[in-house]
């Protein structure tokens, strides 16, 4: 499809002077502050906010820091009439004289008014498929009318309420009806509401929100960014800072943070308790990594004496048996033994070693490399547990049927322990012994993981490849001259290609955030997804280093695209505006368009690969 003429008129209307908007704004605020009507009939809002009374329902809603926002929408003649409505609404609530609204660095002030409605029938609403039905967190909203009354669910509803799919926006808006009394299941109450319903309306709309002074126009709820390496420093610094800021006296770092309701109650885990939150220990070694790719930038060691805090948490939960007569350890974490989690640590602590010339852990890293080689499977596979409680009573997992290993299989944790195996081949000289095994057994590995690997679990693979650490660990050990094998390296530039080729370009959806997001089918919500894009920055560095310089440039491009689809998720102070504490959370980068989540590998996999690719425009080598 070619959406160019919808995408050139969006990127047109961005590319306006809204000092108009800013005016009404102000204006605004001086109603609040002021209790005086509001008055526009010379300010010409043509282009910026054209109100049709017909369809422009318009929302004006006030945020301020640790309290509940208040909004409220009308639709009435006129512009005029309609925003004067909306403020006195407001005033009127009882929360109202808790809001700072003079001071514009407080309290800032949103308006969002409807701009386009198509009437869909409710069933026929669809999220995977460019038509007209489509519902679009942050870009299409709904509109309902239930016995006789309207009810909306706007668009920036997902960004200020942390909701992607239409089931939230729905029960957003059951909330308000009858129906919430009917049951306490929302798929009943859509059911309800399906055979209830009088009419349903796509609906679009446009958004501004104050910032101090100014009034920046909002997308998906979100500001726009262009690309540039300084932008991608930029985050990526904030990312590793807000890592280290957040991280506890015992090295862990903050594993979850719900930026929307200033908590800690991860997703996933939402029956956890208050003092026993969940933790991930191979997600703690890529925030120790991010930190590493801090120092690299800036040799600031501040970054570094935070990763060895990590490394020795990391030691804490670490547990020692003999393999074949030798000393070995594993990482035992959530009663389980991981080989990505062993291998996450060998990738930290050698790239801390690599920086810092500590050879403190030399010893135990000698004993992860030797756990790792023991879980090469006679074939080459990679077992990717050790211990599993949900296997042979919790005990070690020695001898693993066709079936388990295919139930625990993993498309990380093989290229994880593979890249720690490179980095240690690569860089850790202080054992020739070892070194030689190590390269030895992962040829084995690295054969069977390209080679065999699609044929025993072709069923597992999905058309968006996802073996970014594979692909890193593969530009890590073709550096060793034994490695520099051609089937190794095309597997890396397969990859790239899948992925670039299941990225959205330009003109190939309505939406012009989405060039640069990955699908897995054409249709699908974008992913900005930066674990993926370190594993295609890491075929641009193979790319380079084998001579593959028209492909280097290809994949380069690429990661650019990628990188800007990304901007979306980085919190600063002028998109906070929907979050309880915005302080706390400025910095961070969360891992969904317009969910408030943040975790601490949804910084890393973003913020390594935004380190990688400023280095890459500056021309640094950095290993």
């Amino acid at each position: 499809m070619d959406f160019s003429i919808e995408n050139r008129r969006d990127r047109e209307f961005y590319a306006k002077d809204f000092s108009r908007m800013n005016i009404l704004l102000n204006r605004v605020r001086e109603c609040f502050v002021h209790d005086k009507n509001l008055h526009i009939t010379d300010l010409n809002l043509s282009g910026l906010f054209d109100f049709d009374n017909k369809i422009a329902y318009t929302y004006i809603t006030l945020f301020q820091e640790g309290l509940k926002p208040i909004r409220y929408g009308t639709l009435k003649s006129t512009l005029e009439e309609t925003l004067n409505r909306d403020i006195s609404q407001i005033k009127q609530n009882k929360m109202y004289k808790e809001f700072n609204v003079a001071d514009s660095k407080k309290c800032r002030i949103m308006i969002e008014y409807l701009t386009e409605q198509k009437k869909v029938d409710l069933k026929s609403i669809v999220s995977s498929s460019f038509v007209p039905e489509r519902f679009e967190p942050g870009i299409t909203g709904i509109r309902i009318i239930l016995d006789n009354k309207v009810f909306i669910y706007t668009p920036t509803q997902a960004w200020t309420e942390s909701q992607m799919d239409l089931k939230s926006a729905l029960n957003t808006i059951l909330r308000k009806t009858y129906i919430k009394n009917l049951t306490n299941k929302i798929s009943e109450r859509i059911a309800i509401l399906k055979e209830k319903i009088q009419e349903c309306y796509i609906v679009k709309s446009r958004a501004f929100v104050t910032y101090e002074n100014n009034t920046i126009p909002l997308y998906r709820g979100n500001i726009l960014y262009e690309y540039s390496p300084e932008l991608i420093k930029e985050q990526a610094l904030s990312g590793a800072d807000w890592t280290l800021l957040n991280q506890k006296e015992n090295g862990q770092f903050l594993y979850y943070y719900d930026a929307k309701d200033d908590n800690y109650k991860d997703h996933e885990h939402p029956l956890r308790k208050e003092d026993d939150l969940y933790y991930n220990d191979l997600r703690h070694c890529g925030g120790i990594v991010t930190l590493i790719r801090a120092y690299q930038l800036t040799g600031d060691k501040k970054y570094l004496t935070a990763a060895k805090k990590g490394l020795d948490f990391i030691t804490g939960i670490t547990k020692e048996h003999i393999v074949d007569g030798r000393s070995a350890a594993y990482v035992y974490y959530n009663k389980k033994a991981k080989l990505g989690g062993t291998g996450m640590i060998l990738v930290a602590m050698m790239k801390y070693r690599i920086e810092s010339l500590d050879k403190s852990y030399d010893e135990l890293i000698k004993k992860y490399v030797r756990h790792i080689l023991s879980r090469i499977y006679k074939t080459g596979e990679m077992l990717g547990y050790y211990i599993h409680p949900s296997y042979n009573d919790g005990n070690p997992l020695i001898d693993m049927t066709d079936q388990e290993r295919r139930e625990t299989f993993s498309f990380y944790y093989p290229g994880e322990a593979l890249l720690g195996l490179a980095l240690f081949a690569n860089y850790f000289n202080d054992d020739k012994e070892l070194k030689t095994e190590v390269i030895s057994k992962s040829k084995i590995a690295l054969d069977w993981i390209v080679n065999e690997r699609p044929k025993i679990y072709a069923d597992l693979f999905t058309p968006l490849p996802s073996d970014a650490w594979l692909m890193q660990a593969i530009e890590e050990w073709v550096l060793n001259p034994e490695m520099k094998k051609q089937n190794l390296i095309n597997f890396v530039f397969n990859d790239a290609k899948k992925m670039m080729e299941r990225t959205y370009k330009k003109d190939d959806s309505p939406y012009i955030d989405y060039e640069g997001g990955y699908y897995y089918n054409y249709g699908d919500h974008f992913y900005p997804d930066g674990s993926r894009s370190e594993g295609l920055i890491a075929a641009y560095y193979l790319a380079k280093y084998v001579g593959e310089n028209n492909l280097a440039c290809d994949i380069l491009e690429a990661c650019r695209k990628t990188a800007k689809s990304q901007f979306i998720l980085f919190n600063n102070e002028k998109n906070v505006y929907a979050h309880k504490n915005p302080k706390k959370s400025v910095g961070a980068i969360r891992f969904k368009a317009t969910r408030q989540w943040v975790r601490v590998d949804s910084i890393q996999h973003v913020a390594c690969f935004y380190f990688r690719l400023f280095f890459a425009e500056t021309g640094k080598q950095v290993s």
